[in-house]
């Protein structure tokens, strides 16, 4: 492909917003996107949503090079010929094989006509270091780009064309189909083997790999050996216990995606949790998830112990947003905020178990405390994470211990630790989000009224069971041997309850993604999307899909509610 270059700051919708007003149309031409403000993937989605022919991706030292700090060997941040790989699928629309969606892909699976998979880019997409960037960059002409914020670091003044620049993008594409390698181990259950407790980590890398994916890697591998010890002591879990190592993530979600797929019955029956790692460093523990196990993660922070030096994982989190505060009033608000877990968009294993299946998942890794600029690149090497990240294997140890303390906690819980007041809390606050949000960019009124009565009746339902648990996990092992059989069925119930939130038909346009209150953004990729359905069409000014989408959420989350409410007058009947 040849064409004159434009350069298009991020490359999100906003930007091309921003040079339809300058005049400037990319039809027909190569774009330059910088890395940054949305996954990778949606630069090509939208470059050629516009009609452009070629997008050429590169990293700006601006925002992980040379104007960030020191740039490797003498320090952690990108060099000028640091490339950042990785998938442009769109991935928003589906994950996994592109070729089997919704289907696992196994020997003799029907597969669909190349040309026919929704999620491979229509156009050619390339990415580059900043020093081969430069001299694209510096031949532009055409406007100054349009504000500060499309301004990186290199040493020109930033044009966006198009031309008089003309670039010539020729590559080549392997479409050949290879098999890959997920390592999957059990621990089996004594008490409930068709209860299953997951944790999963990818093992294939772009390049070396140290810490994406090693050092998540390498922490279900200490996990299951801590595990292995107390089997040959005679333990047995409660539940089964299933360790993965899935291939594959860093194509497009492949490994977990093809067997979630493919597993799919049996995950929805049998699945408690997916626990979820992928990188690991310098930094407080954090967790994003499900928010019916926000409670059962914080009691899992406040016991572990911090390697930084604070009394216990809570603390540490704590004080490390209160040393990012940059005013005496964000850190007086650090200091008194609750603890809350994130809410999971996409961008790793954990996406086709809670955004399909309705699994309920915790993604837990440690970090945030060491800036760099070798994401996907060939300095993602020991070399590097043993000299600016975890330079002791500190945090790996506590990433083992915050894990194999979630996973057994969870394997053998009498009562599963749930929290419907948690998600009750949660949802509020998204419905109040995107309520505000209706009434300043919708011509017409979103009524709120079923949605808000659904979480009443869901916080209520909530307070119920927490009751009931509190009664529960005070009766002692006399009253879990007498009342196992129930128990179990009770908790069949509890960890099934993730399954209320999905709709059959899935969002609109992208019916993969099934989940009602969580999901990638179409135009952010990893980023969430919370309660999805309404918030984008609100975001679009679609008054008809927002209403129609409320439907549907306050629907899912009143069997929720009634689920909770069941759940609780369950337990508090057992004697």
């Amino acid at each position: 492909m040849t064409g004159e270059l434009v350069y298009v700051n991020y490359g999100v919708p906003e930007d091309y917003a921003a040079l339809a007003r300058l005049g400037v149309d990319v039809r027909g031409r190569v774009v330059i996107a910088r890395y940054g403000r949305s996954w990778r993937g949606i630069k090509p989605k939208v470059a050629a949503e516009h009609g452009a022919v070629a997008c050429i991706i590169y990293s700006d030292p601006r925002d992980d090079g040379y104007f960030v700090g020191d740039v490797y060997p003498w320090g952690p941040m990108r060099p000028e010929l640091g490339a950042q790989r990785g998938s442009v699928m769109d991935m928003p629309t589906y994950p996994g094989d592109p070729l089997t969606p919704g289907w696992g892909n196994r020997p003799g699976a029907r597969m669909l006509p190349r040309d026919s998979a929704a999620t491979i880019e229509p156009i050619p997409v390339l990415p580059i270091g900043y020093g081969d960037a430069l001299p694209l960059l510096r031949a532009l002409g055409g406007p100054v780009v349009p504000g500060d914020d499309w301004k990186g670091a290199l040493p020109i003044t930033y044009h966006v064309g198009p031309g008089p620049a003309r670039v010539r993008v020729a590559l080549r594409f392997d479409w050949q189909v290879r098999p890959l390698y997920n390592v999957v181990a059990r621990i089996p259950g004594a008490t409930f083997p068709d209860q299953w407790v997951l944790y999963g980590n990818h093992h294939d890398a772009w390049v070396n790999g140290a810490e994406d994916p090693v050092s998540g890697a390498a922490t279900v591998l200490e996990a299951a050996r801590g595990f292995a010890e107390l089997v040959r002591g005679g333990w047995r879990p409660q539940r089964t216990i299933q360790f993965a190592l899935w291939d594959g993530e860093e194509w497009g979600l492949l490994g977990s995606t093809e067997y979630a797929e493919a597993n799919a019955d049996a995950l929805r029956t049998n699945a408690v949790i997916y626990f979820n790692s992928d990188t690991n460093g310098r930094g407080p523990m954090g967790a994003s998830g499900s928010h019916t196990l926000e409670t059962f993660v914080r009691e899992v922070a406040r016991d572990l112990d911090d390697p930084g030096g604070r009394a216990n994982a809570l603390e540490a989190i704590t004080a490390f947003a209160v040393s990012r505060a940059r005013t005496s009033q964000d850190s007086a608000r650090a200091r008194t905020r609750p603890f809350r877990i994130g809410a999971l968009g996409s961008g790793s294993d954990y996406t086709a178990f809670i955004d399909h299946l309705g699994v309920a998942s915790l993604d837990i890794r440690h970090g945030g405390a060491s800036d760099d600029g070798i994401y996907h690149s060939i300095y993602d090497s020991y070399t590097h994470y043993t000299r600016f990240n975890d330079t002791s294997f500190v945090y790996g140890r506590a990433q083992a211990a915050a894990m194999g303390t979630a996973v057994l906690r969870m394997a053998d819980a009498p009562v599963l630790p749930f929290s419907f007041s948690d998600a009750a809390a949660t949802y509020r606050r998204y419905a109040a989000e995107i309520d505000t949000m209706a009434r300043r960019t919708l011509a017409d009124t979103l009524d709120m009224a079923h949605l808000t009565s659904a979480l009443d009746a869901l916080a209520a339902a909530g307070a119920r069971f927490d009751s009931a648990l509190a009664r529960a996990t005070s009766q002692g092992s006399a009253w879990v041997t007498r009342n196992q059989r129930a128990l179990g069925t009770i908790n069949r119930l509890i960890y099934q309850s993730e399954r209320d939130l999905m709709h059959p038909l899935g969002l609109p346009r992208r019916p993969w993604y099934r989940h009602a209150i969580y999901a990638p953004g179409f135009y952010t990729g990893y980023g969430v999307k919370t309660m999805p359905g309404i918030r984008e069409a609100v975001e679009q000014q679609n008054f008809a899909e927002a209403r129609s989408q409320l439907s549907v959420v306050a629907a899912t989350i009143g069997l929720l509610a009634a689920r909770a409410d069941r759940v609780a007058s369950s337990l508090a009947e057992l004697r």
